[in-house]
């Protein structure tokens, strides 16, 4: 089986990657066209983002937010290609579609911060096209909120005796188990717990009641490209949100992109900040900081891949 990195080095490649966007144009109008008109944009966005990634892990931490939010910009509008021919359809698709707050509190730390949705730009248009998330769940959202949807970042938070995150079973396995006490938390009895996350799950084969776990068989695997199921992506286990505030199905995509953006401004506007954070590592804000910026480096570029290797496999298999 192909991987996602054999994949990147496949695309690039002229005639594969026009061959690849020819594939996902099908059906589309001038989609042969389009192909060849697109193609070597789509090769410079594949290429400038890893390159942004791997200056990223060789540079100083201090900068790294930058070069991971281009980096995943960049990949995010090669991904987006392979949709939307068209894109960007206007300027107003430039904007990052998010904004943080200007001014500081007095005694700020990153985890209270928050950012703002907006209605056009980068982030709306991707989440809509890319992850069918339309209506985003939120206006505005805080950093902890989002660290905590994060399975990588889960064992941060048990270790303050905090559970974020469960794991509900393995993302190669159609049998996942609730533990029977995320009703109480949730505010909902077993049927109407189901009934909440039915949804977001394939058909379901069986239920199986017990007093301390929810046993569920599915017809096929859980797709976790899309929440409000998330994927380590070391041990391949589930993760699920442990409490009714934090169940939000959206991509972890979505996630990566706010957090990177929120933290890449910092790293260039509030220097004094930034630099203190990495001088005295006062609070939690620094180990939190410091462990993402390690997992999304890693994450984002497998993932994202990974999706567009699956649209490759599926086109591969109807021919």
């Amino acid at each position: 089986m192909i991987t996602v990195d054999e994949f990147y080095t496949y695309l690039n490649a002229q005639q594969h990657a026009q061959s690849f966007l020819y594939q996902c144009y099908l059906g589309m109008e001038d989609a042969e066209a389009k192909s060849y008109q697109n193609y070597s944009t789509f090769m410079y966005l594949l290429d400038h983002s890893q390159r942004f990634y791997e200056n990223g892990k060789k540079s100083d931490e201090l900068v790294q937010p930058v070069l991971y939010f281009y980096g995943m910009v960049h990949l995010l509008k090669a991904y987006l290609l392979t949709k939307r021919p068209d894109y960007p359809e206007s300027t107003s698709l430039l904007a990052h579609g998010v904004t943080a707050r200007k001014r500081k509190k007095k005694f700020y730390t990153f985890t209270d911060d928050e950012v703002k949705v907006q209605q056009h730009g980068m982030f709306p248009y991707f989440s809509e096209h890319l992850y069918a998330t339309k209506r985003i769940p939120f206006e505005k959202i805080r950093m902890e909120t989002l660290f905590s949807l994060l399975p990588e970042m889960s064992n941060f938070f048990a270790l303050q005796k905090q559970e974020k995150l469960t794991v509900i079973g393995s993302a190669n396995s159609v049998h996942l188990q609730f533990p029977t006490k995320l009703f109480d938390n949730y505010h909902l009895t077993e049927k109407a717990f189901i009934a909440r996350i039915q949804n977001y799950l394939p058909a379901i084969k069986e239920i199986k009641s017990g007093k301390l776990m929810l046993d569920i068989e599915l017809e096929d695997y859980v797709d976790f490209s899309n929440g409000p199921f998330f994927k380590h992506m070391d041990n391949n286990q589930l993760y699920f949100p442990a409490n009714r505030d934090s169940f939000l199905p959206i991509s972890e995509v979505m996630i990566h992109y706010l957090l990177l953006f929120n933290l890449s401004m910092l790293c260039r506007y509030e220097s004094e900040w930034w630099g203190d954070l990495f001088v005295s590592k006062a609070d939690m804000d620094y180990p939190l900081i410091h462990h993402f910026l390690q997992v999304t480096a890693q994450k984002i570029p497998r993932q994202i891949g990974s999706e567009m290797l699956a649209m490759k496999t599926t086109f591969d298999s109807l021919t």
